[in-house]
């Protein structure tokens, strides 16, 4: 499983996966949409993929997704 998330993180949005940052400084759009991104990639490879979003707010949605026929 990969799990991708985007957070506010001192004051930028960041995109982490596994928790680790990858890239920070974006737009929440554009962290949202790289997010989406990478997990159709992992997702497209067979790979289980949670996704992780912070709203304006600070709630967390979670979206878990693929998975191979293993």
């Amino acid at each position: 499983m990969v799990q991708y998330a985007v957070t506010l993180k001192d004051g930028d949005w960041t995109v982490f996966k596994d928790g680790k940052p990858l890239e920070r400084g974006l737009s929440r759009s554009a962290a949202i949409q790289m997010a989406k991104d990478l997990a159709f990639e992992a997702e497209e490879r067979g790979d289980t993929v949670e996704l992780l979003i912070q709203g304006y707010y600070g709630e967390m949605s979670r979206r878990l997704t693929g998975g191979g026929d293993d």
